[in-house]
């Protein structure tokens, strides 16, 4: 079992830059798929950005362009870049296999775009 830890949230200005890791306890080597996920508040959580096998990487149109998703193998440990971030971006970050498993659950780390 693996258990991921993430972190690099924190509050952004609109427009700004925001950088999150996703530590994981064991090697990410042999998955195939990852994710990172958001849920906003009093919204169901959704998948943002997610990376098959080491450089197939996937997002849905509220994020492209905006978002990078990577991983280094050696570290593992998953990232997401975010630019120009914007209000709609808030909201707490989580990191999880494609699709998820409900034991892998971190607490997530808060995103928060305001003025």
């Amino acid at each position: 079992q693996v258990q991921f830890v993430e972190s690099g949230g924190g509050l952004v200005q609109p427009g700004g830059s925001l950088g999150l890791s996703c530590a994981a306890s064991g090697s990410i080597s042999s998955i195939y798929a990852m994710g990172w996920y958001r849920q906003a508040p009093g919204k169901q959580r959704e998948l943002v950005a997610q990376i098959i096998g080491a450089i197939i990487t996937i997002y849905p149109d509220s994020v492209k362009g905006r978002f990078t998703i990577s991983k280094d193998i050696a570290k593992n440990t998953m990232y997401l870049q975010m630019n120009s971030l914007k209000s709609e971006d808030t909201a707490v970050y989580y990191c999880n296999l494609v699709p998820p498993r409900t034991d892998y659950w971190g607490n997530g780390t808060l995103v928060t775009v305001s003025s």
